[in-house]
């Protein structure tokens, strides 16, 4: 097991922005986003114009030196870069830069896992890290970035992630038939809930939208709601009487953000589905928000690779 101390890390933000790339300014405001709602002090961000990036070191090696000062003259603690990393260049950077990096895939997970309640919750995310992880493990397991603990090494719940390849493998089997058990579980009650008549009604949109603000307002319930990043990770239904005898069903589920890590998306396919099996989408859009236009493309977008776009909404 890796050790984690609880202490303040002190964050660089590093961006590539691509010749014809959409919303870079977008990510790298998620990005700092992110690394604030895991706990980290964001103290600057380096940004870069590239026609491609570098294979080996992602912004390549005349820019690596520049980031490397910057890095020893902030005391910067963690690297977070707003690109998934291959292994190669997760493993060169940490040796140029001698801190810990971390990619925008790796932060989202961090977060999930510190989100989750639910055993289901925890299984799903437990699942998508170890995915993510196998193919970045060397040596006997452990790589380098998990050796200093903190952001992008916590597990469901801030417990600790078990490294060990064979380990990993393990669990991950354990993990599936563990939520394949789960699954079914769930399938029996949502098939009971859509053989009723009731009409049922599904929340979407973006993280931290308002989903579950509406929620609680519709519900006159409580359910966790915060100006934060993915406050919401379990999916959630309760009825609502709207008048005389109309009886309906209101889903929330966990909203969606660019360049959502596909692991997570496929461990909590379950967990998505919630929001495929209704008679009306209702699209929360915070108006209020300077990029609600790209939110609702990329929320629009998720939609149609869940196969949800033929649903009304």
């Amino acid at each position: 097991m890796i050790e984690t101390e609880k202490k303040e890390e002190r964050v660089l933000l590093i961006g590539v922005e691509l010749q014809g790339m959409d919303s870079f300014d977008l990510s790298m405001e998620e990005l700092a986003s992110l690394a604030k709602t895991a706990g980290a002090v964001v103290v600057d961000s380096y940004r870069q114009k590239r026609e491609k990036y570098d294979s080996k070191t992602f912004v390549g090696s005349g820019k690596l030196e520049e980031i490397a000062l910057m890095v020893d003259a902030e005391e910067i603690t963690t690297v977070i870069v707003n690109n998934r990393l291959t292994p190669r260049q997760n493993v060169n950077l940490e040796e140029v830069l001698g801190v810990k990096v971390i990619d925008r895939m790796q932060l989202i997970l961090d977060i999930f896992a510190m989100r989750a309640r639910s055993h289901e919750g925890k299984l799903q995310v437990h699942l998508a890290q170890l995915k993510y992880l196998l193919p970045r493990l060397v040596g006997q397991g452990i790589m380098l970035s998990r050796q200093a603990g903190g952001i992008g090494s916590r597990g469901p719940g801030e417990s600790q992630l078990e490294l060990n390849r064979r380990s990993v493998r393990n669990q991950i089997t354990d993990i599936e038939r563990q939520l394949k058990v789960v699954e079914k579980n769930r399938a029996t009650v949502r098939e009971k809930r859509l053989e009723s008549s009731t009409f049922k009604i599904g929340l979407i949109g973006y993280t931290n939208a308002g989903k579950s603000t509406i929620m609680n307002i519709l519900t006159s319930k409580t359910q966790y709601e915060a100006d934060e990043l993915f406050a919401t990770l379990d999916a959630t239904t309760k009825s609502i009487h709207l008048g005389g005898n109309l009886q309906v069903t209101l889903t929330d589920t966990v909203g969606f953000i660019q360049d959502l890590p596909t692991e997570l998306v496929s461990s909590f396919k379950s967990t998505l589905e919630e929001s495929k099996h209704v008679d009306l989408l209702v699209h929360v859009i915070d108006a209020s928000n300077p990029y609600h236009e790209e939110h609702e493309k990329t929320v629009l977008s998720i939609m149609k690779d869940l196969d949800m776009e033929d649903i009304p909404h």
